[in-house]
């Protein structure tokens, strides 16, 4: 073998493992989280992937001020099923403000509602138009356009601005998702406190409801729950009674952000 072929064949392996590197490099930057929760003891906040200082940089949150006893109710709802009505009648009956997370079916089906929503001083928040994993979604252009679809919709039913808050479809994310988020003007609000209620064909009894929702509630806490639970719909009231028997009140979604600790 001659020379000049040795050194074609070094360069070319040079340049391979160049290029193995920026693809590593590649899939890093794009490391995707689904958000999660570790409790550690009943009646304090849990651990979640990234602390409170950590998405502060992003305009992003889970959790309030845990020196003060107000929780943030949120709910989201990819469609409905009849529960919503209820649960406004009883968001109404507390004088509790909450905060609607959305997607672009919902909207465009639902549009009363929706109205009423807003009507009732509620926040209707971005959960996308299509709640696509919006990690796979590698350009601005992709990531931007879901949410502005949604912007419009929501303007058009209700000739409203959407407020500028968002929740990563399925709690996933990327580093990247909370950086163009913010370049968007979006507040990104995750969660504190949820359960598994969103099975339509498995729903939790009261008593597993309750058992997850009370010894676990802490200050601060952002709860998510899912409109489309029919067991929500019947414990909700009785829920936010309990709440307010030990002390807490309810805080709407734009004090969040000015509340947070961390």
């Amino acid at each position: 073998m001659q020379r000049r072929d040795i050194l074609w064949i070094l360069a070319a392996v040079c340049a391979l493992a160049a290029l193995v590197m920026v693809q590593f490099s590649s899939m890093a930057t794009v490391a995707t989280s689904s958000w999660g929760l570790s409790f550690r003891q009943e009646g304090t906040p849990p651990v979640g992937p990234a602390n409170a200082s950590t998405l502060k940089k992003y305009d992003a949150a889970y959790l309030g001020d845990t020196g003060q006893k107000i929780l943030y109710l949120t709910f989201d709802a990819g469609y409905e099923n009849g529960c919503t009505a209820k649960i406004l009648d009883v968001l109404k009956a507390h004088n509790a403000p909450a905060a609607f997370f959305l997607v672009g079916n919902y909207i465009e089906r639902n549009a009363d509602l929706v109205r009423r929503m807003v009507a009732e001083g509620h926040t209707v928040g971005n959960h996308t138009m299509h709640h696509y994993d919006m990690s796979k979604l590698g350009t601005m252009e992709a990531f931007s356009k879901e949410l502005t679809d949604l912007e419009a919709l929501f303007k058009e039913v209700t000739g409203k601005d959407l407020p500028k808050y968002y929740r990563p479809p399925q709690g996933i994310y990327s580093q990247e998702n909370l950086e163009m988020a913010q370049k968007l003007g979006y507040k990104t609000v995750f969660w504190s406190l949820a359960y598994v209620d969103w099975k339509q064909d498995d729903q939790p009894t009261k008593e597993a409801a309750f058992a997850k929702l009370l010894p676990r509630v802490h200050n601060g806490a952002v709860l998510l729950l899912h409109s489309t639970s029919q067991t929500n719909a019947e414990i909700l009231d009785e829920l936010l009674t309990k709440y307010e028997e030990m002390g807490y009140r309810f805080g709407s979604i734009e004090t969040l952000f000015s509340q947070e600790k961390g």
